[in-house]
């Protein structure tokens, strides 16, 4: 069953010329990629706007992979957090953040991540191994599946979440070709249609990728900066020593934006290590002329880890220069964070209750 080709993997053109390969017809690849998009879709037998002796090549030839959670834990704000176990056991989670109606899924790119960013829970339990694309799709349909099941009603399947970010475990650049079907897959009209303004992808700073993004498909771009300087930022972003600060601002601002789009950069403040006024204020220097909000999240702390989040009044002394300086600058509340489920706190689902 491992060995049949995955279906779930595909675009929608890439299904058509499997199926023209099956001697199939390649029109009707619309209706069994639309027909995968949908949350539920498990079984060739309920594809039923598809001629049987089709369903019946399909079933033979291919397979369609699924994924259930299992764990899932929700917060005191509304947060939910699931863990999805892989074909070969890795474990991955995404993340459901409600918001005055509306919902972001968070989600993952990786088992584990490379990055070691000092001050990540996700980097530091490493790296296992690249989600294929049908896991990074199948992350968005097993939790539309989820939110159906508990009653939330929307008139189409995409209407469900409104905002994709993915921000979840690992660093998405350096999955690139996978993300890159996902992402196709995700925002083709004849599936769940999610438009350029609804997805963002963040990076720690991989300079060619973010160029290749540019170049290569449309969605928002938000960017893990958390120091202005090479010193401070190697320090706690090992990246940083490949691809420096000037040299990942250099591509922020090649990197093409439509009339009002900006680029989203974001600070985790660190007590004593990078939350200074000298910080910020070189910090509003360096990203001068770059279109650009910036959002400040108070680091979210960990036993496992020796950082600290700053004083109440460091924060808002931070926000306060760069506001002053022109920037659009907000702090983040953590979400989730008594589940494990905020910024930086993803690390595997270990030991997580299941929903009852």
């Amino acid at each position: 069953m491992k060995n049949k080709i995955d279906l779930r993997n595909l675009t929608c053109g890439q299904l058509a010329d499997y199926m023209e390969g099956l001697g199939l017809p390649a029109s009707r690849a619309r209706f069994v990629f639309a027909w995968l998009q949908q949350p539920g879709a498990v079984d060739f037998s309920l594809m039923v706007d598809v001629k049987r002796e089709i369903r019946a090549t399909l079933s033979e030839q291919a397979r369609i992979s699924n994924l259930a959670p299992a764990t899932i834990e929700k917060s005191e704000d509304g947060t939910v957090k699931f863990g999805f176990a892989l074909e070969d056991g890795a474990m991955v989670e995404s993340v459901l953040i409600p918001e005055n109606g509306r919902h972001t899924l968070c989600v993952s790119s990786q088992a584990g991540c490379a990055m070691g960013c000092r001050f990540c829970l996700t980097g530091a339990m490493g790296f296992s191994r690249n989600l294929r694309p049908a896991e990074i799709v199948s992350q968005v349909l097993a939790v539309m599946a989820y939110m159906i099941e508990a009653g939330v009603m929307r008139t189409t399947p995409r209407e469900l979440i409104n905002n994709l970010v993915f921000m979840g475990m690992g660093e998405p650049l350096a999955n690139y070709d996978n993300l890159l079907v996902a992402l196709n897959i995700l925002m083709d009209e004849r599936g769940l249609e999610f438009t350029e303004r609804r997805i963002t992808v963040s990076t720690c700073g991989i300079v060619p990728r973010i160029r290749d993004l540019g170049r290569d498909i449309r969605v928002n771009l938000a960017v893990s900066l958390h120091a202005p300087d090479d010193q401070t930022r190697s320090s706690i972003m090992p990246v940083n020593r490949t691809y420096g600060v000037d040299e990942l601002l250099g591509a922020c601002r090649g990197f093409p934006l439509t009339k009002k789009k900006v680029i989203l950069f974001e600070y985790i403040l660190i007590k004593k290590i990078n939350d200074s006024p000298e910080a910020a204020c070189l910090l509003a220097a360096k990203l001068q002329g770059i279109p650009c909000r910036i959002n400040l999240l108070p680091y979210n702390e960990s036993p496992a880890l020796p950082y600290q989040r700053p004083a109440e009044e460091d924060i808002l002394r931070f926000q306060k220069i760069l506001r002053d300086a022109g920037y659009r600058t907000l702090i983040r509340s953590s979400r989730g964070s008594d589940i494990s489920a905020a910024c930086g706190q993803l690390a595997g689902a270990a030991g997580e209750k299941k929903d009852e």
